[in-house]
Formats: C-alpha cells, sequence, structure tokens
C-alpha cells in the first residue's frame, strides 16, 4: 500500500514536472515569434528610411552635379571670351608690327641712298680740301704743320683768358650746389644723431682707505704683490703717493680687470695669493661678460644681424678703449647712425653704411696686441671673419691709409671726422705743423709766373702774388686752379686749403 503510494507521488511529479515543460516551451516559442516579428517590423522600417534617405542623397547630388556643371560652364564661356580678346590683341599687334617694319625698311632704303650721297659729298670735299690745302701754302710759304701750330698758338693766346673765366665761373657753381647739398646732408645727419657723450677715461689710480692697506696688498715678502701682477698682467706701483696706488698696463681691458679686483680685495679685506686669484677670475668672467652685452647691445641699437661671433667679442673691448678723452664704443655707434642717415640721404643701403661704421674703430681692440695701424689690422679682422670687400675698405680707408672704393668709405671717413671734430681730438707737433706749411709754400711757388707765396690761416689757405706780365686778369683764374689740384695730388691735409691767386699791376711816377 505504501509502495502504491510512493509510485503514484513519483509518477505524478514526473507528469508534473512534464507538463511544466511543456507549457513552458510553448510559452518561449511564443515569445520568440513575437521578438523575430519585431525584428522584421525594425528591418522593414530600416530599409524604408534607407531608401529614403537614398532618394535624398541622389536628389541633392544631382542638384549639386547640376550647380558644378552650370559653373563650369560659365567659367568656359569666360575663359572662351578671354582667349578671343586676346587673340584680338595679338592680331592687331601684329598688324602694328607689320606696319612698323615695312616703315624701317622703307627707312632703311632712304637712308641707304642719303648715306651714298653722303659718301659722295665728303669724297668731294675731302678733294676740294685737298686741293685748297696745296693753294694756301703755294699763297702763304708755309707747310701744312707750319700752318697748324702758328694758328694753335694764336688761339690759344685768345682764348685762355676766356677759359680762365669760364672755368672759375663753372667751378663757382658747381661748389656752391655741392656745398649746398653737402651741408644739408651733414645737417640732417647731426641734427638726427646729436647725442651727448661723457668722457669715459680707464681709472689707474685706486683709492685706499688708509696707507696702512699698501703693506698688506704687498703682502710678506711681496707675496701678493706678485700674485696680483702675475694674475692681472698689470704693474702695480705703489709709491709715496698718500692712500693710493697706481695700475699701469698698456691694455686697458686688463687694466680694468686689475682695478675692479683691487677695490674688491679691498672691500672684503682678505688679501692672499688664494683669494687675489679667486676674486681676480671672477672679474675677469663679469669684464667678458659685460663687454660682451655691451657689444650685442650696440649691435642691436643700429639693428645689425649676421656678425661673426669673434667680432662681437672684439667689438664689446671698445667698452674700456678710449681715444682723445672719448669712448671708443660709442664713436663708433655714433659714427654708425652719421654714416647711416647720410646712406639714406644719397639714397643708398643704410644697413651697410651702419655697418661700416659701428666697425671702422674695431681695430683700436686689439692694437697693442698686434703690429700695424688699427685701420689696417680692424681691416684685416673683418676680411678673416667673412665681411664683405665693401665693409673691409671701408674700414681700412678710413684714415685714407688705403684708397677708398666705394661710397661707403667715404660716408664713414665723413662720418668719422664729423664724431671727432671736436677741441683736442686732432691734435699735430710744431714740426710737422711748420714742414706743412713749408710744403704748401714751396709748392705754390713752382708755378710759371708767381713771384711769391704765403701760407696762412694755420694752412687753411695759400695766397699766390703773380707778376702782372704773366697775363691778364682772366689768367689767374685757371692759375689758382692748378695750383689748387697740384694741392689735392701731392699733398695730405685735414679740410680744405683755399686757394687765393692776386694780379696787381702799380704804377709809380714822382713829380719833381
Amino acid at each position: 500500500m505504501g509502495f502504491v503510494m510512493l509510485l503514484s507521488s513519483v509518477l505524478a511529479g514526473v507528469v508534473g514536472i512534464a507538463v511544466g515543460y511543456y507549457v513552458r516551451k510553448i510559452h518561449d516559442e511564443k515569445k520568440i515569434l513575437s521578438t523575430k516579428k519585431i525584428a522584421e517590423q525594425i528591418v522593414e522600417e530600416a530599409k524604408r528610411e534607407a531608401e529614403t534617405k537614398k532618394r535624398e542623397v541622389l536628389a541633392e547630388a544631382r542638384e549639386e552635379a547640376l550647380r558644378i556643371r552650370h559653373e563650369l560652364e560659365r567659367e568656359l564661356k569666360e575663359r572662351r571670351s578671354e582667349i578671343q580678346r586676346a587673340e584680338r590683341r595679338l592680331e592687331q599687334r601684329e598688324e602694328s608690327l607689320d606696319r612698323k617694319l615695312e616703315n624701317l625698311t622703307k627707312k632703311e632704303e632712304e637712308l641707304k641712298a642719303k648715306l651714298t650721297e653722303v659718301e659722295k659729298a665728303k669724297l668731294e670735299a675731302e678733294r676740294l680740301l685737298r686741293e685748297r690745302i696745296v693753294k694756301l701754302e703755294e699763297v702763304a710759304g708755309l707747310s701744312r704743320e707750319e700752318a697748324k701750330e702758328l694758328l694753335l698758338k694764336e688761339v690759344e693766346e685768345e682764348v685762355s683768358s676766356s677759359i680762365g673765366l669760364k672755368l672759375k665761373e663753372l667751378e663757382e657753381n658747381f661748389k656752391r650746389e655741392a656745398d649746398k647739398k653737402a651741408r644739408e646732408i651733414l645737417t640732417t645727419a647731426i641734427q638726427r644723431c646729436a647725442v651727448d657723450h661723457t668722457s669715459e677715461v680707464t681709472v689707474s689710480v685706486v683709492p685706499l682707505p688708509s696707507d696702512d692697506m699698501k703693506g698688506r696688498i704687498i703682502g710678506r715678502e711681496g707675496r701678493n704683490i706678485r700674485a696680483f701682477e702675475s694674475l692681472t698682467g698689470v704693474d702695480l706701483i705703489v709709491d709715496d703717493t698718500p692712500e693710493a696706488v697706481t695700475l699701469s698696463c698698456f691694455d686697458p681691458v686688463r687694466r680694468e680687470i686689475a682695478r675692479i679686483s683691487l677695490e674688491r680685495l679691498i672691500l672684503d679685506g682678505r688679501i692672499h695669493p688664494a683669494r687675489i686669484e679667486e676674486i681676480v677670475e671672477k672679474v675677469r668672467k663679469e669684464v667678458d661678460e659685460h663687454m660682451l652685452e655691451a657689444a650685442e647691445n650696440a649691435l642691436l641699437e643700429v639693428n645689425i644681424e649676421g656678425v661673426h661671433p669673434e667680432i662681437v667679442k672684439t667689438l664689446g673691448r671698445l667698452t674700456y678703449r678710449s681715444s682723445y678723452g672719448q669712448n671708443a664704443l660709442a664713436h663708433s655707434l655714433e659714427v654708425a647712425h652719421l654714416a647711416g642717415v647720410m646712406a639714406a640721404e644719397l639714397g643708398l643701403d643704410e644697413m651697410i653704411a651702419r655697418r661700416a661704421g659701428l666697425l671702422h674703430d674695431i681695430g683700436k681692440a686689439i692694437d697693442c696686441q698686434v703690429e700695424g695701424s688699427h685701420a689696417l689690422i680692424g681691416a684685416d679682422l673683418a676680411k678673416r671673419y667673412g665681411e664683405s670687400q665693401v665693409i673691409v675698405n671701408a674700414i681700412a680707408a678710413h684714415h685714407e691709409e688705403e684708397e677708398p672704393k666705394s661710397v661707403y668709405a667715404v660716408l664713414v671717413l665723413a662720418a668719422d671726422a664729423v664724431s671727432a671734430s671736436r677741441p683736442g681730438a686732432r691734435r699735430e707737433s710744431i714740426e710737422a705743423y711748420i714742414r706743412r706749411l713749408e710744403k704748401l709754400e714751396n709748392l705754390a711757388s713752382s708755378f710759371t709766373g708767381v713771384e711769391k707765396a704765403y701760407a696762412i690761416q694755420a694752412g687753411r689757405e695759400v695766397r699766390v702774388m703773380i707778376s702782372p706780365e704773366a697775363g691778364d686778369d682772366g689768367t689767374i683764374y685757371k692759375i689758382a686752379y692748378d695750383i689748387a689740384r697740384k694741392i689735392e695730388e701731392d699733398l695730405k691735409y685735414p679740410g680744405q686749403v683755399k686757394v687765393t691767386v692776386i694780379r696787381e699791376l702799380r704804377a709809380i711816377e714822382f713829380a719833381k
């Protein structure tokens, strides 16, 4: 009985599970069918939307293609019109050239005919001239060469006075115009570049707080002063001058390093060889940096680029170089500005003029290390580091040690003279001054007809007395012109020399 109940329960459970499985299967199949229908609807909608988009895109593509086609047709039409116009112009020019060619051909034929006539007339004239010369020689009893020499002599005597007067008139007109233009250019340059300069002289005397400091500077058995002189390359002179020592060195940069180093050692108070070496090395780096910065600022001020680094370093050394009380770097900057302004007034390249002006005195930075004048040293340095031939010549010629080969060299020479033309900038010994005046008087006295010549106004004028028999009043202009040109060729002088020729005729009689 119990077994039957258990079996019934098992069968009932199995039947329930089978029924549940069947029901769930039916439910899943319905759900799958429903999902398929939904997917099919989504696909259908997507197809419809794709068709719609496709039609819209095709319509837009047709419209864009139509628009592009219209634009191309319009451009093609315009191009055809332009080509037609160009062809018409070419045809017109061709017709014009054909007409000109015909005219030229006609003129060429006419010229050939005229040349033939001229040749015939020339031959006839030569024949008549030969016959006339023969008849003249027979009548005058002179050969052709003798008659020519006599005629030339008479003509020269007649026109000598007229030539002198005309020469004087032309010279005065030219000088008047040249002076006017030169004054305008120089005035403009000086007005635009007028700056104040303070004289910068490298200090060679270092003040001391007391005379006791001299013993500390010398050190035990002179070890401090020996170390200082060895490291700086200067002579440190400790004498009886109260509360001061003197630094002596031909190199201004080394002297400046020594001055700053000594001042710092005095302030620091620790003076011994190790400290001296430390301070000197530190100051040397600071001075090098200061010089390089000064050179870069100068290049920036005149707007110059592409300068070799070695030239920049050398240019910076001019910071501690002075000439006649004027700082060399400040003088170079002023020359650069003046040359640039004058170049602008003349319609030339300002950059070349400013570059040549700034570098014209670069040789002064190393003239204590190299033999020769600073102009030629600077030119050699510039050439070595790739500067152009124009710049090299301008540097070499700014003291007329070479012939100026460009207008920029002349501008730098003039700008250098303007910048340095101040009291005390040029000094001349009395012996050289006297020799220059004697040469001037002797040169003027060497001309025929000159009785006396006097150099006056410190050689800026020479007065020449000629005898009345040397010619008429018109002749003196030619003599003045010849003397002036001879002075230019044979003498070297600052500025200009005025030549005054005087011809005086005196009549003396005594009443008794």
